[in-house]
């Protein structure tokens, strides 16, 4: 079978096609660190680079991780899954369920099995029946959220008294890299510029870690090997570029799609657990997933369909709910001077490639930043509990200029019809 053809855009005039992919990566995580470590110690906030925030911001980014791995299995393969949401709540619900009478490991199972459900329901009805794909991830979204609403009245209300919250679920195990683990907290407590910060941002990594956090990091990966690297994953994304000519090539489109669907669901049930049996909530609570589908969904496309570029979106919105968590509106406060600093890294790069426009852009925004930090002390309780929100329509504004979702992404699908 040949291969499928991505479409590549032209390189910039600066010379950025001399420049692989990943080190291009690297060097904006690189930009993005200095500019952490800069705005830590001009502002006094340790805190954004302290191991306790690289914490939350793992064990919050992961469930939009996996949600996120959920919507490019799902997408690859011509599959809009903007029922992720729902398929979430599913597994919070099973995971709990399970987790309570078993343990956390058959709450895991019980967590990909609900949201594997979800998944086939979107799938029967995108890939059999022809639905609109939006129209019945919204329906799915519904159907989670009423389906884990009933049960948990029926099955939780006579234990907990209450019938939006489970009783308490046994949690994973959290596991610390010793003595590594305890070097770097010696380092960051010198408050050292530089050294400190690496010492925390690594410490947080290396520190309270469960197995299923680093299960959702192996499924990146893992992911990667799958879809880009086996004949297995070759097909099912000829089936999200050009499913006719796939079909043509003997390659059954229906069977590839659904798999991708409800592996998709799967994945989208396990970040659901990852909220209850990881440490840090009690068990279920109605309302605990706060669209972290919708963030995952927009993670993906931040990533533009790839599981590397997903997990840096993930890492994002992760650290950005982290930060309000863990330090309030004080932390949030500082970021404004952060994101004046990486502006004004944007507008030089523009105007190197030429693009006047863009860097003055970048420019003016810089400015309005920096503005929003100089003349306030902090920002309002209410706006911050929204920054995972906010920072996903940002995002996605800078991005979308240079994304490149799969071909047939979203359209219906016949077999024998062109």
């Amino acid at each position: 079978m040949t291969a499928v053809v991505e479409r590549t855009t032209p390189s910039a005039p600066g010379g950025d096609r001399k420049v692989p992919g990943w080190a291009r990566v690297l060097l904006w995580v690189v930009v993005g660190f200095v500019a952490l470590a800069i705005t830590s110690y001009q502002t006094g906030v340790p805190q954004l680079t302290g191991s306790g925030t690289v914490q939350a911001a793992v064990r919050l980014g992961i469930p939009i991780l996996l949600a996120a791995l959920g919507g490019l299995w799902a997408e690859r393969a011509g599959v809009i899954n903007i029922g992720l949401e729902g398929m979430m709540i599913m597994g919070t619900w099973g995971g709990a369920w399970a987790g309570y009478q078993w343990g956390p490991l058959a709450g895991l199972v019980a967590a990909a099995l609900f949201g594997a459900l979800g998944g086939l329901l979107h799938a029967i009805a995108t890939v059999s029946f022809g639905v609109n794909h939006i129209v019945s991830g919204v329906a799915i979204n519904l159907l989670g959220a009423g389906a884990a609403k009933y049960l948990s009245t029926l099955v939780f209300e006579p234990i907990s008294r209450n019938p939006r919250q489970s009783p308490p679920v046994p949690k994973f195990d959290t596991y610390s890299v010793q003595p590594i683990a305890g070097w770097l907290q010696q380092l960051e407590d010198l408050q050292r510029v530089g050294i400190s910060d690496v010492a925390g941002i690594l410490g947080g990594l290396v520190s309270g870690v469960s197995p299923l956090t680093m299960l959702a990091y192996l499924l990146v990966p893992v992911s990667y090997l799958v879809l880009w690297r086996s004949p297995f994953g070759l097909r099912l994304r000829s089936c999200g570029e050009n499913p006719v000519a796939a079909e043509s090539l003997g390659v059954n489109v229906y069977r590839y799609k659904y798999t991708a669907v409800i592996t998709s669901g799967a994945l989208a049930g396990i970040g659901g657990a990852a909220l209850l049996l990881n440490p840090g909530q009690a068990g279920y609570l109605e309302g605990q997933t706060n669209n972290r589908g919708y963030i995952g969904l927009a993670a993906m496309i931040f990533g533009n369909w790839r599981p590397g570029g997903l997990l840096g979106g993930a890492a994002l919105f992760g650290y950005s709910d982290g930060l309000q968590l863990r330090s309030g509106a004080t932390s949030v406060h500082a970021l404004f001077y952060g994101a004046t600093l990486l502006l004004v890294v944007v507008a030089a790069l523009q105007l190197w490639r030429g693009n006047r426009l863009s860097a003055g852009v970048s420019l003016v925004a810089a400015a309005t930043m920096y503005s929003v930090y100089w003349f306030t002390d902090q920002l309002p309780e209410e706006l911050t509990a929204y920054t995972p929100h906010l920072v996903t329509l940002v995002v996605l504004g800078v991005a979308a200029q240079q994304l490149r979702p799969p071909e047939a992404n979203g359209l219906q699908y016949r077999r024998g019809v062109d």
